[in-house]
């Protein structure tokens, strides 16, 4: 699959077969998070993988009872390590550029997940502070996202994802052209 083909077919996948998810695939998709663009190369994602059936249902919990968190085989939970931005961009960096580069990280692990033939959602709702505490992340650490991952339990080669026209979006040298 090209990468026009990978963006132009992924979907958020909510719903997931029992098939595992191998280690190299799992590390075939955190190599492709860590190759992300980042401000100043600063690199300020921290990976948390879950596989145990107990955490994954805390963190469906967590995110406000989105059980299909916890039937996904493997679940990625994306953090940003606000320190090493922080480092050298002060708070510019701590709010903004780690979140930025976390979510280009993000990114790369829905598209390579999809490549791959698995399925994945970008979970954003949940409460940060209960994750902190279920995953043990340390306070200058910010969990940003939660990626369940697995085969998709139904076929959506077929479905096409509602997307606004780029003449409703974009604009030319100037917001109000």
């Amino acid at each position: 699959m090209d990468l026009r083909d990978a963006i132009l077919t992924r979907r958020s996948i909510r719903g997931f077969t029992s098939d595992l998810v191998s280690s190299e695939v799992a590390t075939k998709i955190l190599e492709a998070a860590i190759r992300a663009p980042s401000a100043g190369n600063c690199q300020p994602w921290e990976f948390i993988v879950v596989r145990d059936a107990a955490a994954k249902q805390a963190l469906a919990t967590a995110a406000f009872g989105q059980d299909f968190i916890a039937e996904a085989p493997l679940v990625i939970v994306v953090c940003a390590n606000r320190a090493r931005s922080r480092g050298r961009y002060g708070d510019r960096g701590t709010e903004l550029y780690c979140i930025q580069d976390t979510a280009a990280a993000t990114q790369n692990i829905l598209l390579t997940a999809h490549s791959l033939g698995l399925g994945a959602c970008w979970i954003g709702a949940f409460d940060e502070r209960m994750v902190a505490e279920q995953m043990g992340i340390p306070s200058e650490v910010r969990p940003v996202a939660i990626i369940p991952i697995g085969k998709a339990a139904t076929n959506l080669a077929t479905s096409k994802a509602n997307r606004m026209p780029l003449k409703d979006v974009v604009h030319y040298d100037s917001f109000n052209s």
